[in-house]
């Protein structure tokens, strides 16, 4: 049966990369919808050249950006089997987006995270922060729920029902955990696949300042804590 894939990318400031993104995402993808996070730069116009169905969401960070994404594809007709989440800063390869899918596809996954493996990572590609945040959040996840994950990497897909089901709230750096936390406290099936990992285009808006990094932090120990002694999902 021919699945129905959306891909959502949050984008803020990201003209010199969203235009490779859009490129290099697979055929098999009925809809590329990017977020424009109130950027300054020409992220929308580049987007929209490259074919992507462009949103605006003014309001900063990068949950209300993937959470414009989800309320526009509520409105739509034709729902998808499965949503994609991917940056718009070119450290991921697009192309694996066929090895994302393939367990949800193949074997009735109901959510994967593409996991940035130490081996298959461009030297410099993560940030110490980003290292200690993942080895942190991914740690407390074990000890709190017997949790296999060892990464929050951004490049995940989900079956449509089920990230619906997740009641998804977070609207800035704790989106990532607060969906793997969601998706341990309701048993949904889950797996890790490697995937590559590049430097990417432009500065981080979370790693690159110490400001950014200590507030990611922050939030994600919010989170992790929240559900440690939450009893219901």
């Amino acid at each position: 049966m021919q699945k129905n894939i959306k891909v959502i990318i949050p984008a803020f400031n990201e003209e010199d990369s969203i235009g490779k993104v859009i490129a290099e995402i697979p055929s098999i993808v009925s809809e590329i919808i990017v977020v424009d996070n109130n950027s300054t730069d020409t992220t929308a116009e580049v987007a929209k050249k490259a074919g992507a169905t462009v949103l605006f969401q003014p309001n900063a960070g990068y949950g209300n950006a993937c959470l414009k994404g989800m309320e526009y594809i509520s409105e739509e007709n034709t729902k998808p089997n499965i949503v994609v989440f991917l940056d718009g800063d070119y450290s991921d390869y697009p192309e694996e987006l066929t090895k994302i899918i393939a367990p949800i596809i193949e074997n009735d996954i109901d959510f994967v995270v593409g996991a940035r493996v130490k081996e298959l990572r461009e030297t410099g590609s993560m940030t110490f922060p980003q290292r200690f945040g993942n080895e942190l959040a991914t740690k407390l996840m074990s000890l709190f729920f017997n949790s296999t994950f060892t990464d929050l990497g951004p490049f995940r897909a989900i079956k449509y029902e089920k990230l619906i089901a997740l009641n998804m709230e977070d609207k800035t750096y704790g989106w990532t955990v607060e969906m793997q936390l969601k998706v341990l406290k309701k048993k949904y099936t889950y797996i890790e696949i490697p995937v590559k990992y590049k430097n990417r285009i432009g500065v981080s808006k979370v790693s690159g300042t110490v400001k950014g990094a200590i507030f990611a932090g922050i939030k994600i120990l919010t989170w992790i804590f929240k559900y440690s002694f939450k009893n219901d999902s």
